[in-house]
């Protein structure tokens, strides 16, 4: 069974966290042998990453490296704030080992307030997770503050199809993924 890290990429707000519930949900519908394991930036105590070696930081970063290493792929989750991914989501990617991500699958939903920043997506987040090596599926989606109601549940059904597509690809890339190699051939 594949163990796949949804990580909800921000400590405010309940937009990103509603996305991956709803990708959870169409995963499940495929039937595909995946467990889901949850990891919420607002659930830990985050240090600013400064080049430390990782036993020099507190237990939450420390878990979290241990999160991101344990899963066979990953489902991101992040919104858009000031034409750029969050501080906090970058200061993750920047305690990971560039091995630790290498020939996983991962997917990306990303929420902001105009429509012009799904561009973060593009050419920030995807460059990063390129930077790991990831196999990162094609069908990104991204969604605007009016594709959900007050209680910040999804309402728009082009969004609810998209997020259907984006779990099928996200299972045949963690499927593809199985039998690659993930040691570097530098190594």
């Amino acid at each position: 069974m594949l163990k796949v890290l949804f990580v909800d990429g921000t400590i405010i707000g309940r937009k990103t966290g509603n996305v991956l519930d709803t990708v959870q949900r169409y995963i499940q519908e495929t039937g595909a042998q995946i467990e889901v394991e949850r990891i919420d930036f607002s659930d830990f105590e985050h240090q600013f990453v400064d080049g430390r070696p990782l036993h020099a930081y507190n237990e939450d970063m420390q878990k979290l490296v241990k999160m991101f290493e344990s899963a066979d792929g990953y489902v991101i989750a992040t919104p858009i704030f000031q034409g750029s991914i969050p501080g906090v989501l970058k200061n993750a990617f920047d305690l990971l080992h560039p091995h630790v991500m290498r020939y996983k699958p991962v997917s990306i939903v990303a929420n902001g307030g105009t429509y012009q920043h799904y561009l973060v997506v593009e050419n920030q987040l995807k460059p990063i997770l390129d930077y790991f090596r990831c196999l990162v599926t094609p069908n990104y989606v991204y969604t605007h503050t009016t594709h959900f109601n007050e209680q910040n549940q999804i309402v728009d059904e082009d969004v609810h199809g998209r997020l259907r597509e984006l779990a099928r690809v996200f299972v045949k890339y963690a499927e593809m993924s199985r039998d690659l190699p993930k040691k570097a051939l530098d190594e």
